[in-house]
């Protein structure tokens, strides 16, 4: 390997996993701001219920003669993917700023009262837990071992509370972020996977033992607060404080994601409309997980670095001149392949087409100027994708998509100036009423003070100017209304036939003029404006030179990795074993069927020449003759009644592992046959 592909291969390496550490870092600071009020509300909540617990306040004596349990009804939403953050962010956030106290209980780990008990020991006490143990009730600690009850709850937590400065308690525990006396909080991650005895078995005991424990409860609920009732019965839901708190909707969680880490320059890498596409639908229509939708992206990065060589130029502008330098020959010759850059070398003058294609050095200074102007189209790109939607989205219908990634999607597909929704943008733009033009327009002057582009100064002077112009309007119809209401009083006085007549000819003539209002000349000039700004800056970005480098357009490979076709897969893991295994014995020619294939592969290709039924013992005689053929004499082999024994038995577990996939089923017409459920059976 030269030293260039040695250079290539390092800076591979360091630009995908810099890009999953800014990926990483950027999405789970956007998670905890996007959380940030959700766990103050909860924090809030602890701090009411710990305060009455504390002080005894009359609403605690009240609720512990009802030995009612502060509940917090925490929904998420269905992308269960992406609880697991959550709830980790909050158990973070509470350890932090509350109590040491935490619990986290799934489900699955759950299935009965005492292994409840017991993982709540082992989290709230870091003991051991032994689950194969016979006395599951019991928890192994350091010192001894102890029964898993809430009276031995109640003793430990008032001997780890009491004790004095001096004992030297862990830092965990007297920490000063800690509340004194702080209150035991227990997560149910998943409460609708929950038992139903469990989980009332759980509640009763511990609101018996309230006023002893500062218990707090969370649930976390996928679907609606309306399943709490639903599980439990009033008798134990009315052992419930419950206070409901809503997260923020995954939909807005990927709109933030999307506007911060793919609609800025931030981060060289970008994504084709028909990869994002393929990203979203993944999104909204399978699991709404803004984590898979990340881990998506992250691929995007392994495949582009992986499979486009040139690909070491999508970097960082401060690095850029110094990779360019260190291209080799044969880098330059993949640049020469681009057919974006033969577009351009064939829009070139003669001298200059041979000198890209012959001298290298020529070349990579071409070749820094053309991404340093991809670099300048980017900085341009998103400011005016932005003020674009701040126009669109306030529209009724919206033409172009309500979400910003719609927009941008159809930005990137085609010329968007040329498609009939803008059209329909640009006749509902030309009818805006004066306040909500005049707003529109201050976000699109915001918009452009605070982006990196440095050519918008006109742009934004010409927005102001229109501003200005606004205001004169609304001062000359200040001052005409005035004039107006004088007019009236005058032609008031004048009641006679000829002055009526002649106002009446006036009012026809104006109607049949339709001659435009100042305000209506200026919004057609605002509009236009929009409009030349947009075909400017919005140009697609396969229209521009060398955009295969920075930008992943393989949406095949990331449709194969990331939506999977199992029907597909089954029928050509057993229709052709050959393309998993990659055993020459399996090579079949012209759909013939080998007996060294396995068994259910075998079954599975006799079944496909059957019809909706299929009769047992005739599949049986078929696969008996397949599985045997070839074989000659030998004089160890079995006898065959032996044969037909193993034979038949292998026989019956390929059709039940057949059946376990879904292929076949019992039929009820008759009894020794199976009825095809797929490709042509029901």
């Amino acid at each position: 390997m030269s030293i260039t592909n040695c250079a290539a291969v390092v800076a591979f390496g360091d630009d995908v996993l810099s890009g999953f550490s800014q990926h990483e870092k950027l999405a789970k600071q956007i998670e905890e701001d996007l959380n940030q009020q959700l766990f103050d509300n909860l924090v809030s909540f602890l701090r009411r219920s710990h305060s009455e617990f504390q002080e005894k306040t009359t609403e605690w004596n009240c609720r512990m003669k009802s030995r009612e349990i502060p509940t917090a009804a925490l929904v998420l939403g269905v992308n269960v993917t992406d609880h697991d953050l959550t709830f980790r962010s909050l158990s973070e956030v509470l350890q932090n700023r509350v109590t040491p106290y935490v619990a986290l209980l799934q489900a699955k780990d759950c299935p009965g009262i005492k292994n409840l008990m017991q993982k709540l020991f082992g989290q709230l006490m870091n003991c051991y837990v032994d689950v194969d143990s016979e006395e599951d009730d019991y928890v192994q600690t350091s010192q001894n071992r102890i029964r898993c009850s809430m009276t031995s709850l109640i003793t430990w937590y008032e001997s780890v509370t009491k004790k004095t400065d001096f004992e030297t308690p862990s830092k965990k525990r007297t920490s000063s972020r800690h509340w004194k006396s702080p209150p035991v909080v227990i997560i149910f991650k998943d409460m609708e996977s929950f038992t139903t005895k469990v989980l009332q078995d759980f509640i009763v005991i511990s609101s018996q033992h309230i006023h002893e424990l500062p218990l707090v409860l969370v649930f976390g609920i996928a679907t609606s607060p309306m399943i709490i009732h639903g599980l439990l019965p009033h008798s134990v839901s009315s052992l419930l404080c419950i206070e409901l708190f809503q997260s923020l909707s995954c939909k807005e969680h990927l709109s933030t994601i999307i506007d911060k880490v793919l609609l800025t320059t931030q981060f060289p890498l970008k994504l084709s409309e028909k990869v994002l596409q393929v990203l979203i639908n993944i999104f909204l229509y399978h699991d709404f997980s803004v984590q898979n939708f990340i881990k998506g992206f992250q691929l995007c990065i392994v495949e582009h670095f992986y499979t486009q060589p040139l690909s070491v130029l999508c970097c960082h502008q401060e690095e850029l001149k110094k990779r360019i330098n260190s291209l080799s020959h044969n880098q330059c010759e993949n640049i020469r392949r681009l057919p974006s850059f033969r577009r351009y070398v064939e829009n070139q003058t003669s001298e200059k087409q041979i000198a890209l294609l012959t001298t290298d050095g020529f070349l990579k200074e071409t070749v820094q100027k053309l991404l340093e102007d991809l670099n300048v189209y980017h900085e341009n790109y998103f400011p005016v994708l932005r003020c674009l939607h701040v126009f669109t989205s306030s529209l009724p219908k919206y033409p172009l998509g309500k979400q910003i990634r719609e927009l941008h999607c159809a930005c990137l597909e085609n010329r968007v100036w040329e498609t009939e929704e803008y059209e329909s943008f640009l006749q509902l733009a030309r009818m805006l009423n004066k306040c909500d033009l005049v707003t529109m327009l201050q976000k699109c002057v915001e918009i452009l003070v605070s982006s990196p582009g440095k050519e918008f100064d006109k742009t934004v002077e010409k927005l102001k100017e229109f501003l200005t112009q606004f205001q004169k309007l609304e001062a000359e119809a200040c001052q005409e209304q005035d004039e107006s209401v004088s007019s009236q009083k005058e032609l008031q006085k004048k009641t006679d036939l000829y002055h009526l007549q002649k106002t009446l000819l006036e009012l026809k003539e104006s109607r049949r003029s339709k001659k435009l209002t100042k305000f209506e000349m200026l919004r057609f000039e605002v509009v236009d404006y929009i409009d030349s700004v947009v075909r400017n800056y919005l140009v697609p970005a396969d229209h521009k030179t060398l955009h295969e480098i920075v930008y992943f357009n393989t949406a095949s490979i990331l449709r194969e990795h990331l939506n999977a076709a199992p029907r597909v897969a089954l029928h050509t893991a057993l229709n052709n074993p050959y393309s998993y295994l990659k055993s020459q014995a399996l090579r079949s020619d012209g759909g013939s069927i080998s007996n060294k294939a396995p068994d259910i592969c075998i079954v599975y290709k006799l079944h496909l020449e059957c019809g909706r039924l299929i009769n047992l013992v005739d599949w049986l005689e078929a696969f008996s003759t397949v599985v045997t053929a070839v074989e000659g004499p030998n004089a160890d082999a079995p006898s065959s009644d032996e044969v037909d024994d193993v034979i038949h038995a292998r026989f019956i577990r390929a059709v039940s592992e057949l059946e376990l996939l879904g292929f076949i089923k019992p039929s009820k017409q008759k009894t020794d046959h199976v009825a095809r459920l797929t490709w042509g059976g029901c």
